[in-house]
């Protein structure tokens, strides 16, 4: 299947992009979305969305199989784990779903179609529409496809037309998800540009951000202060930054054959998307005093990754990243060999697959949260309880997107509450951590309410 050139990433490698063509492609958006989406109804952008995914669970959708076959080269990422993550992101596009995404976040699901009033408003006369931006900027990042496909989504739901900035290299996916919009309303796909290029390109930028009225980032801290002091002040900014993320196992839960069940939890954590994104977690906290010692589970954990690996196996790396995992293999390995000389030493045991990098474990008593090197990477800490393991995360406090929990059903609300009150975003069940449901407050925040305005009528 040949792509045909709707998108300026379509485009051969060697096009050069002006300033005037990101000028012109941007107002021929905002023309066609006067025309074409701006009346449009939520109900029609959720058939259509749901409809559009899916055709992504069809094993011979022609967009979805040019996803397998080409995303491995692109990505990195391995066959098994795109199918997977797709698979997952996909199911959850239903209109169910959707609806409710809509209902949570502008309180009715018709808040975007006109004036709508929820049952406290109407006990005070008022009523109010959410009102979406004409022109939706997208600046991604990385190769993790999902976080670029879900701004996609959400603009779909706006009706607004929207420009997705990818950065060099990375726009398979996002081009792939938009040709599948074009091919089911090409009016829609009208509305919808994606293009590619180094990010840093200051006259294309200041072109793209002269036309937007919102621009959603995804980057670095310090990308998102550099994108946010180059914008008009008269432009929403929507900034998603750097977070972490790690997983809490309580002692209670480690009992025999169910604490293998937790271990395959956590395996699935670490394997998902190669443990890239802000989602995926670099430490497992365990809870001494279960059946099931810190360290079996760790363990346990490695046999859980070394059965993945055959099913799943992990995407290929540049030999930057296979030198970063060799070198801290190293340093662990050295660490492990020298019993510590007193009890205020931490201990450390390693596990890792032979002859290559597709996994590591380490297992430490120190509580000291770390940043793993990420493509199955992880660290399991040992510690007494949660207060100790928010202790030893005290240094990202403030930093961390998801905590993936596994507790018994009579702690788990209270451990959810204590890492709610320390500052996790989002807190869910172990195994889970990389598949958020689609209505879920990303850093915290409403994921449509962040992007719109709002006009209140007091009747």
């Amino acid at each position: 299947m040949n792509l045909p050139n709707y998108f300026l990433a379509d485009l051969p490698p060697e096009a050069t992009l002006s300033a005037a063509m990101i000028t012109e492609a941007c107002q021929t958006l905002k023309r066609n979305r006067d025309r074409y989406l701006a009346h449009a109804s939520s109900l029609s952008r959720i058939k259509l969305l749901s409809t559009v995914a899916a055709s992504w669970l069809e094993l011979e959708f022609p967009f979805r199989r040019l996803a397998l076959d080409q995303g491995p080269t692109a990505t990195g990422f391995s066959r098994a784990t795109i199918a997977s993550g797709l698979e997952t992101f996909f199911k959850g596009l239903t209109r169910d779903n959707l609806e409710g995404l809509l209902e949570q976040d502008l309180g009715d699901a018709g808040r975007l179609d006109g004036l709508a009033a929820s049952a406290l408003e109407e006990k005070t006369s008022r009523a109010a529409v959410a009102l979406a931006p004409e022109l939706l900027v997208h600046i991604t990042a990385g190769s993790l496809p999902n976080p670029a496909l879900m701004s996609i989504v959400l603009g779909v739901l706006l009706r607004s037309a929207q420009f997705v900035k990818c950065a060099a290299g990375t726009s398979l996916f996002p081009r792939l998800f938009a040709h599948s919009l074009y091919a089911a309303e090409p009016k829609l796909g009208a509305c919808l540009e994606v293009a590619q290029w180094p990010g840093g390109n200051i006259p294309l930028e200041k072109a793209l951000f002269e036309e937007a009225d919102c621009v959603t980032a995804t980057g670095t801290d310090e990308t998102l202060e550099a994108i946010r002091s180059r914008l008009p002040a008269r432009i929403r900014f929507v900034g998603y930054g750097s977070r972490v993320s790690f997983a809490f196992v309580s002692g209670g839960v480690l009992s025999g054959h169910n604490a293998r069940k937790v271990a395959a939890r956590a395996a699935a954590d670490v394997a998902a998307w190669d443990q890239h994104g802000c989602l995926a977690p670099h430490v497992v906290y365990v809870e001494n005093g279960g059946s099931v010692t810190p360290e079996h589970f760790a363990e346990m954990l490695a046999g859980e990754l070394a059965r993945r690996e055959e099913t799943e196996p992990r995407g290929t790396l540049s030999g930057e990243a296979e030198t970063a995992i060799n070198s801290r293999r190293s340093f662990y390995d050295l660490r492990a060999s020298h019993p510590p000389e007193s009890p205020d030493q931490p201990e450390t045991r390693l596990w890792r697959s032979e002859n290559s990098t597709a996994w590591t474990v380490v297992y430490e008593t120190d509580p000291l949260f770390q940043r793993s090197c990420l493509n199955r990477f992880i660290y399991v800490k040992n510690v007494p309880n949660l207060a100790s393991a928010l202790q030893g995360a005290d240094g990202v406090r403030g930093k961390v997107s998801t905590v993936g929990l596994a507790a018994t059903e009579d702690k788990a609300e209270g451990l959810a509450l204590e890492l709610a009150r320390w500052g996790a975003s989002r807190v869910c069940p172990l195994g889970q951590m990389q598949n958020p449901p689609l209505a879920w407050r990303r850093h915290g925040r409403p994921a449509l309410a962040e992007l719109t305005r709002w006009t209140d009528w007091e009747m």
